[in-house]
């Protein structure tokens, strides 16, 4: 699909542990839609969007916000409220995906694998372990592994976790255990009705945490992943099918961990992210540049997406 040349908010920024990532991923996007000759009005997101946004008066709105409030359905609302065409996905897919338990809820019927576990009160880890070692610990609805803890046996938080241990059980009122997964780090991006190819993600150090993410030099990036087809394909076909369920729209990218032990038997979807990364680090443009879609290309196939949709009966 060839655009006409649009006027393009590209809503950035705002307030959350993300705000630097989308920073970059939004001022990326508006170089590219300027450097395709649309018009561009960037929008650093403060509590004056609404107003922002009705001055703008915008053909359609990039959404290169991350975290919460432009990830989890309170600026989807916003701007269904206000009749505004937006990129990636809606109010209630937003909702849902944001939230790692309710989108558990979603996708495990359907045959997804993913982690078990249990939503457990902060304060209780200092009484015991809610699972046996090793276990995970993550916010319930962040995002770029923001908040994430490995507890392993020799875990220098304690046995059980000291109250003075620095961790996200300090920050969070509520956090999500689940069982630790040994194995490789991979990941699956979705454009439109099209799973492009699997990454894998190879940390210098320790896990692939939010500076490993976003820090360049700190992770390898293998793409495609050298993995048998069977995997890769796997993957894919989990990613799409995924994407599908959760009703998501535009781009999304879904994260695994493989036990490579144990076959296709060990790929566990972690989480399906509504609204990935777009800078220069980021692993869906790398995916599109390595299916043959430069990166002013991937920004105007998510916008002809948005623009489909609103077209859509």
């Amino acid at each position: 699909m060839t655009l006409l040349k649009l006027h393009v908010a590209v809503l950035m920024g705002g307030w959350s542990s993300e705000r630097e990532v989308s920073l970059m991923s939004g001022n990326g996007v508006a170089d590219a839609l300027e450097a395709r000759g649309h018009k561009v009005t960037r929008i650093d997101m403060g509590r004056d969007v609404a107003a922002r946004l009705a001055d703008a008066a915008p053909d359609v709105v990039f959404n290169a916000l991350h975290g919460v409030p432009g990830e989890d359905g309170t600026v989807q609302g916003l701007m269904d409220l206000m009749g505004l065409t937006y990129t990636h996905s809606g109010l209630a897919t937003s909702v849902i995906a944001i939230d790692k338990q309710l989108t558990k809820q979603a996708l495990v019927p359907h045959g997804i694998p993913m982690p078990g576990g249990r939503i457990v009160q902060s304060a209780t880890l200092f009484d015991g372990d809610p699972l046996p070692r090793p276990y995970v610990l993550k916010p319930v609805n962040e995002g770029s592994s923001v908040g994430v803890a490995i507890v392993m046996e020799d875990s220098g938080c304690g046995h059980p976790i000291r109250r003075d241990a620095v961790g996200p059980w300090q920050e969070f009122p509520e956090l999500l255990a689940e069982p630790f997964i040994r194995g490789r780090e991979l990941t699956a991006a979705v454009i439109g009705d099209r799973a492009l190819c699997v990454t894998e993600l190879k940390p210098q150090s320790g896990f692939y945490d939010f500076a490993a993410k976003y820090t360049e030099g700190m992770t390898e990036h293998v793409c495609p992943a050298e993995i048998p087809d069977e995997i890769t394909e796997a993957c894919k076909d989990y990613a799409l099918r995924a994407h599908r369920i959760l009703g998501c729209a535009g781009t999304s990218r879904s994260d695994f961990r493989w036990d490579d032990h144990q076959g296709v038997e060990g790929i566990f979807l972690l989480e399906t992210n509504t609204q990935p990364g777009m800078t220069p680090l980021s692993l869906v443009p790398e995916q599109a540049r390595y299916c043959g879609m430069d990166y002013g290309d991937l920004v105007e196939a998510i916008i002809a997406d948005a623009l489909r949709g609103k077209d859509a009966p």
